[in-house]
């Protein structure tokens, strides 16, 4: 039967943490499901909802129950939804577009201005049932576990990025060696690059980085120099792609030095607040840069399917696991500079 009443993890007050609390099972509308969810992935997000840092305090009502990265069961299908089924597994791309702006008339949905993300604009996953569009779930092969579903929105992110040039034979540096860093050096290693080099400067987050991609150059910049790098790759150039992940200023101007004559780079990382660039350099060096937002809908979802089910493992970079009555050490886990992907079951 359909229950009342769920677990929900909510941002009531606006002060630091999350709550649990009861909260009532969404009303599903015609083009809706309603999904049961079984596990969710911590985001960077989350922690800045968590933390209640400006960006937080001006962008997320209050109360709101948060959360994005999920991977449950549809038990419930709106009466005009077709080509879904109750009992399928599915993820779901988490940010729900507007149908009347130039860019989604021409299909470019992910570009579309009135976007409104769950769990920071709607009501999110940390609970046990979410309502979701049906245009928005993607089903999950059997040979994707719900685990590997619940991280398939940061997996989105490095494969956007990963994939926005040509990467078969290319030198490819990438900087930031966060969970999605990491993962965008698996694709980028998956999709054919030659040496695939990852920077930072936490030593914890280059050897997790090492695990998961065993084939990875990793390079602390307060110890190693990139110029030093090249040359032992045999790289007379420098890199092809770069991969720009940290949202740290020195980190972009390193790439830059570091990217030969014509190189390109996708920008995921977010910098902090407004930052001086040397824009000369970029002109002079006649630099490609693409600034990377969100997953491609729906093109980066088949892809990042299709490489699972090709070989893509990214199961490693997932170090801790917790039952949501646990979801404080979870959050503390995200906190500590010290994890890959958090993981928390409702199940």
């Amino acid at each position: 039967m359909r229950p009342n009443t769920m677990k929900a993890l909510e941002k009531s007050r606006p002060e630091e943490g999350l709550w649990m609390v009861q909260a009532p099972v969404p009303e599903i509308n015609a083009d809706e499901v309603l999904i049961r969810i079984n596990k969710t992935g911590i985001c960077g997000t989350d922690i800045h909802i968590w933390n209640w840092d400006d960006w937080a305090a001006a962008t997320v009502p209050i109360p709101m129950i948060t959360g994005h990265e999920f991977a449950g069961e549809i038990i419930e299908i709106g009466r005009n939804v077709t080509g879904l089924e109750i009992g399928q597994r599915c993820s779901g791309e988490g940010h729900l577009i507007t149908t009347d702006s130039r860019q989604s008339r021409a299909g470019k949905f992910h570009l579309d201005p009135g976007t409104r993300g769950i769990g920071v604009n709607e009501q999110g996953a940390f609970a046990q049932y979410l309502k979701l569009p049906a245009f928005n779930v993607v089903p999950l092969p059997d040979d994707v576990p719900d685990e590997i579903g619940a991280i398939l929105d940061p997996l989105g992110n490095a494969v956007h990025t990963a994939l926005s040039f040509d990467l078969l034979g290319e030198d490819v540096l990438i900087t930031g060696a966060g969970p999605i860093g990491i993962m965008a050096a698996a694709v980028a290693r998956h999709a054919g690059a030659r040496h695939v080099v990852i920077t930072d400067i936490n030593p914890d987050r280059l050897t997790l980085a090492e695990h998961v991609v065993p084939t990875l150059r990793t390079v602390d910049v307060s110890r190693e120099d990139l110029q030093d790098v090249i040359a032992e790759l045999g790289m007379k150039e420098g890199f092809d792609v770069g991969l720009e992940m940290s949202g740290s200023q020195i980190a972009l101007d390193q790439m830059v030095e570091a990217l030969v004559m014509g190189g390109k780079i996708a920008l995921l990382g977010i910098p902090p607040g407004k930052s001086p660039v040397d824009w000369s350099r970029i002109v002079f060096k006649a630099i490609t840069i693409k600034g990377v937002y969100g997953r491609e809908m729906f093109e980066t979802w088949y892809k990042m399917i299709a490489m699972l089910q090709n070989g893509l493992d990214v199961s490693r970079v997932i170090t801790h696991r917790f039952g949501i009555d646990d979801f404080a050490q979870g959050f503390a886990a995200m906190k500590s500079g010290q994890s890959g992907k958090v993981v928390l079951d409702w199940t």
